[in-house]
């Protein structure tokens, strides 16, 4: 019972009993408003009808009511044959205290037939009256009653006639008829919404009951399943592709953090494993107590590696986290520059390096974080620096073009492979000469500059043929 309910509950059975209960309720104030519209025009047509009848009988009476009863028997017959003619009508000739003088129903002979006060009262005063009685229980069920004044040639009403529906329910049998017509033609409307709204409301449910499969299949770790429904042009289309596109870049994510997993164990391996090692050779006597300071050495250089790395990593972590153009400032980059370089004279020196520096002289104001574009610079500086032949020389510079400050680096030294060009920025990347020339790196410098320019809404371009390899990202100027 608490399953059912639970799948009463649901959204396609609350889609159905809306649905459903909207139409229930259009189709009843319908049938009400027509009921009592089609009713009232049924009424009044047949009061019409009737009212026109008596009319002429009121004309051929009004001699009869004048001189108190017909004078002759050919008036008698005339009236008689008339009346017989309304095969669906009674008439019922009146005094003006509506007392029934002649009657063309003859189940009133013999019977004194009054009409009531209240109807006389109101054929006289608006020259029609009408109104459903038994006439005081001389009529088995109520009939219709239609009245008409009848008038001498002076114009002063002597009596009135009144025609009586002969069967009673004429009308009700019209109406009757019309209910029948429009319940049939409800049912099949509601058939119809029935059936419309099942296939709407399955059509709805059914890719979000697969997106909740979905969602639950990617909390075990699952990020295969796709949705189906991409092609339709509609609400669910958009959101079975929004939750495609959400789930690829789940998965990416996933293969990046494990991949980032794997990366950063190796890194930590390495230095781990090596001050493991020489730590014990030193405790157990297998280092000679005269190697030990070199070992030492070494121990101090693996965890001095090990500290840059967690650093690096924290790093990264800051700077993924923070928005510098949303209370970014504009500064001098060529400042910046000359900064970086000033910082790296002794570096560039001892490899022997010259600079060709392209820094104008009037500042160039770009928007973002000023440490964090410096950061930029001096990694890749260094970065460039690290693999330039030595002897060769470094390219620092900055030119405005478009709106946009466009800074470059290059320097002379082997050729990067195209393949491997996507991969200087990914995390821990080192390719193998680096690996053998490069002991300090940590393979983050790259990773890092990518993410700040990311941070900023820039990107960063790099080539690298005949030996010569150049990295260069833009800046918003002012």
């Amino acid at each position: 019972m608490k399953r059912l309910s639970e799948r009463f509950r649901g959204l396609y059975w609350r889609q159905m009993f809306v649905t459903m209960g909207t139409v229930l309720l259009t189709l009843a104030l319908l049938g009400a408003s027509y009921s009592a519209l089609g009713y009232n025009f049924l009424r009044q047509e047949r009061i019409g009808d009737m009212g026109t009848r008596a009319s002429v009988v009121a004309r051929l009476s009004a001699g009869y009511l004048r001189n108190g009863g017909f004078t002759s028997q050919t008036e008698l017959s005339t009236l008689t044959g008339f009346a017989a003619s309304m095969s669906d009508l009674n008439f019922l000739i009146c005094d003006t205290e509506g007392r029934t003088l002649l009657s063309t129903d003859s189940s009133l002979d013999g019977l004194s037939v009054t009409i009531p006060q209240s109807l006389m009262d109101e054929t006289q005063a608006t020259g029609t009256g009408s109104s459903r009685s038994d006439l005081n229980g001389i009529f088995a069920e109520k009939r219709l009653l239609v009245g008409v004044p009848v008038t001498d040639t002076a114009g002063v009403q002597v009596g009135a006639v009144f025609a009586v529906s002969v069967v009673h329910s004429s009308l009700d049998e019209m109406w009757q008829g019309f209910i029948g017509l429009f319940t049939m033609t409800s049912c099949v409307v509601l058939m119809v919404a029935f059936m419309a709204s099942s296939i709407t409301a399955m059509r709805q449910v059914r890719p979000i009951r697969e997106m909740v499969a979905a969602t639950r299949r990617y909390a075990d770790g699952d990020f295969d399943i796709r949705m189906r429904d991409t092609d339709r042009n509609d609400e669910i289309g958009e959101l079975a592709a929004s939750f495609n596109n959400m789930a690829e870049s789940l998965q990416q994510t996933e293969r990046k953090r494990r991949e980032f997993i794997a990366n950063i164990s190796h890194e930590l391996k390495t230095p781990m494993t090596t001050i493991a090692g020489y730590t014990d050779g030193i405790l157990d006597g297998t280092i000679p107590y005269e190697s030990e300071k070199q070992y030492l050495q070494i121990i101090s250089g693996e965890s001095r590696r090990l500290s840059r790395l967690v650093r690096r990593m924290l790093d990264v972590s800051q700077l993924q986290a923070m928005d510098p153009l949303k209370n970014g400032c504009y500064f001098d980059v060529c400042e910046s520059m000359r900064r970086v370089l000033i910082s790296m004279e002794k570096k560039i020196t001892d490899r022997g390096l010259d600079v060709d520096a392209d820094i104008p002289d009037e500042p160039i104001l770009v928007l973002g974080d000023n440490d964090m574009i410096t950061q930029v610079i001096y990694n890749l500086l260094e970065n460039a620096a690290k693999f330039a032949t030595p002897g060769s020389v470094l390219y620092l510079g900055v030119v405005r073009r478009d709106g946009k400050a466009r800074v470059t680096v290059r320097n002379v030294g082997d050729t990067i492979p195209a393949a491997e060009l996507p991969l200087l920025f990914e995390r821990f990347h080192k390719s193998d000469k680096s690996r053998s020339e490069d002991k300090t790196g940590v393979g983050l410098g790259l990773y890092i500059v990518k993410t700040i320019l990311e941070q900023h809404r820039e990107k960063i371009d790099v080539t690298s043929e005949d030996g010569v390899t150049t990295f260069s990202f833009s800046l918003t100027a002012e």
